[in-house]
């Protein structure tokens, strides 16, 4: 069977696990919800244009053409009202944000291990977890207050501000970029990047961001329990504007990593050898690095540092599907959307709700074990 008309397959099954998940997801918490009213409630929120309506914007001198546009839903399934705010806007806001950040941190882990030719390696690697740990924890520590007042023509002082969850998650991205491509720069000699180099260099930031980040709690004083919260990983809380901002990023990056799926295939030959077969090698590894950097930090600028979704998703795969990218990456980025789906239910279930952190570490880790003892995995 060809290699996409593989891919597509165990996508297309894995795409289902993940809706099946999704659904049981949200009929699970304080308040049953039947999973039939899990999915009217979800059906009920498509809406299709059915009318336009042109306006005028602004007032006095200036006026500008406004367009409003009409929607309704073609459905109309009973469900109870109480049942759908909780589906709709209580869980599955934070379903869809386990299942874009699952999808990232797998997608981005899978490329690393073929990056780094380990099936050891994860999106931490290259520091990005440290230093979106360090973005946040400096922001809950010592906080700042992100607003302004702007004076616009015709309009007046109009004030712009960013909100204190917003602001969080923008220091995280940040500092997730920042100690990537500040790892990068490290690494890179006369336009080259030893792969070699650029690992140790990784392990030599996180080391420093770890002493950072210890420092950071020394002074955290009573957001202590808020930055031990988000440093175990956390997706409570999580709101449509968080899922957004993250459906804009991840999707179009993950397009870009698989559209570098076969050259991904050629580097685990070596160098040498992708140089030999044509490959640009440190273009691709650049635009492989920048993505992968990128689509991780978008993960955990929302939901803290989740561990063992980037390295045990990609590896499950890899004995299953094979190491050809060109399938191993989609499925593992779907499994991976589920995994974290599966691993907050169980966080949330209990009497007192667990970070999502804990329960991939103690669900993945004996797994993981049970893998490498069962069967024999020394290379990709």
């Amino acid at each position: 069977m060809r290699a996409w008309t593989r891919s597509v397959a165990w996508s297309a099954a894995l795409a289902a696990a993940l809706a099946a998940v999704t659904v049981v997801s949200a009929a699970i918490g304080p308040v049953s919800v039947p999973p039939s009213a899990v999915v009217k409630a979800v059906v009920n929120t498509v809406a299709v244009p059915v009318g336009v309506e042109f306006s005028s914007l602004g007032g006095g001198p200036l006026l500008l053409p406004g367009v409003d546009v009409a929607y309704r839903s073609p459905f109309a399934f009973p469900v109870d009202d109480v049942h759908r705010q909780i589906v709709i806007g209580v869980r599955l806001p934070r379903i869809l944000l386990a299942a874009l950040v699952g999808f990232a941190l797998a997608a981005a882990g899978t490329v690393m291990q073929g990056f780094f030719r380990n099936p050891m390696a994860d999106p931490s690697i290259i520091g990005v977890s440290s230093g979106a740990a360090v973005g946040a924890v400096a922001f809950i520590v010592f906080p700042v207050t992100l607003s302004a007042t702007v004076s616009l023509p015709l309009v007046g002082a109009v004030g712009v501000g960013v909100p204190d969850g917003a602001g969080l998650s923008l220091f995280a991205f940040a500092g997730a970029l920042a100690a990537a491509f500040g790892v990068y720069a490290i690494a890179t000699r006369h336009g080259r990047t030893p792969v070699a180099t650029l690992l140790l260099a990784g392990v030599a930031v996180q080391t420093f961001l770890g002493a950072v980040i210890s420092y950071l709690q020394l002074q955290a004083g009573e957001s202590l329990r808020r930055v031990v919260a988000w440093l175990m990983g956390h997706l409570s809380g999580a709101a449509w504007s968080d899922v957004a901002v993250t459906a804009v990023v991840v999707p179009p990056l993950f397009l870009l990593l698989l559209a570098y799926a076969r050259d991904l295939n050629v580097l685990l030959l070596g160098e040498e050898d992708a140089r030999g077969l044509g490959i640009a090698v440190e273009r691709t590894k650049r635009i492989l690095l920048c993505a992968s950097a990128l689509i991780t930090a978008a993960g955990v600028a929302f939901a803290g540092v989740i561990g063992f979704v980037g390295l045990i998703v990609p590896h499950m795969l890899r004995l299953v599907v094979g190491p050809d990218h060109r399938v191993l990456l989609p499925t593992a980025a779907l499994a991976g959307g589920t995994f974290l789906v599966a691993a907050d239910t169980m966080a949330r279930s209990g009497s007192t709700e667990l970070p999502v952190g804990i329960v991939t570490a103690a669900v993945g880790a004996p797994f993981f074990v049970y893998l490498l003892v069962s069967r024999e995995v020394h290379e990709l």
